[in-house]
């Protein structure tokens, strides 16, 4: 029987090292390889696969990563979740490093990156509006109560192209426009799913202040941002845990008919 999942979760060695029947398998896709070998185990009694987006030993930078192949992955396994945990830099003073931002926007910063399956002769033109699945974007806000997880409840994430970080006057832009937290790598991940009718959530973790925030310190620098990172990965996988046994049932979201209204002709 071929490899199948009902849940893709975007996380490397850290969110599976737990997990006791993990079976690697490659994954070919028409878009090229993905971005390592997919983990399928059995999560809360639903099969998941895990993907670490930058490989394992975080060998693919953000501007280089195989956003569609990444997708196209889950989608040829059967996924109709993704949860995708990222890590991000707040924008907003009372945004803190620790805390959690259940993404309801983005935007795009990025340039030149591979954002659609559909480049022709059949047209998809995904609506954007509301990018993120709203019933998943609840689920993660309860749970994260529920869990006494600091959260903020909706939030815009500034997709930057990396791999460098922004400049004061940048962040200082970001802040102004009323923007939230700022990462690289929400775009195209989220539109990508969202082309295949794909439930899609963006839980940001924050891991520091960007460089125009808090006036004084020193700015970003990526040691902090693993470190804090680590330091809350037990948070990241106790909300995974809540959330992935009530998945993987219906959809009773707009998601999947979006997509299918999408196409041309």
């Amino acid at each position: 029987m071929a490899a199948q999942a009902e849940i893709g979760i975007f996380g490397g060695s850290g969110f599976y090292q737990f997990l006791s029947d993990v079976e690697e398998v490659r994954v070919h896709t028409p878009y090229g390889p993905p971005s390592d070998r997919l983990a399928l185990a059995t999560l809360e009694g639903r099969r998941v696969a895990f993907l670490p987006r930058h490989g394992r030993d975080h060998s693919v930078p953000a501007h280089v990563v195989n956003y569609r192949a990444n997708i196209w992955a889950f989608h040829q396994l059967g996924v109709k979740e993704i949860l995708a945990p990222c890590a991000c830099g707040s924008l907003q003073p009372d945004i803190h490093p620790g805390d959690f931002v259940i993404l309801d926007q983005f935007v795009d910063r990025t340039r030149g990156r591979k954002d659609t399956f559909f480049d022709g002769p059949e047209t998809h033109h995904i609506g954007a509006g509301e990018p993120y699945c709203p019933r998943l974007r609840e689920l993660a806000i309860a749970e994260c109560r529920r869990l006494d997880i600091p959260v903020h409840e909706a939030g815009t994430m500034v997709t930057i192209h990396g791999p460098r970080f922004s400049t004061r006057a940048e962040s200082a832009w970001f802040t102004r426009e009323g923007w939230h937290v700022v990462g690289m790598t929400q775009y195209p991940e989220a539109i990508l799913a969202r082309e295949l009718g794909i439930c899609y959530t963006g839980i940001a973790l924050v891991t520091d202040y960007d460089t125009g925030v808090a006036q004084g310190r020193e700015p970003v620098a990526i040691d902090e941002v693993f470190k804090v990172f680590k330091a809350n990965i037990g948070k990241v996988q106790a909300l995974i845990r809540a959330m992935t046994p009530q998945l993987a049932g219906d959809r009773p979201c707009s998601c999947e008919e979006e997509a299918r209204r999408a196409v041309v002709g």
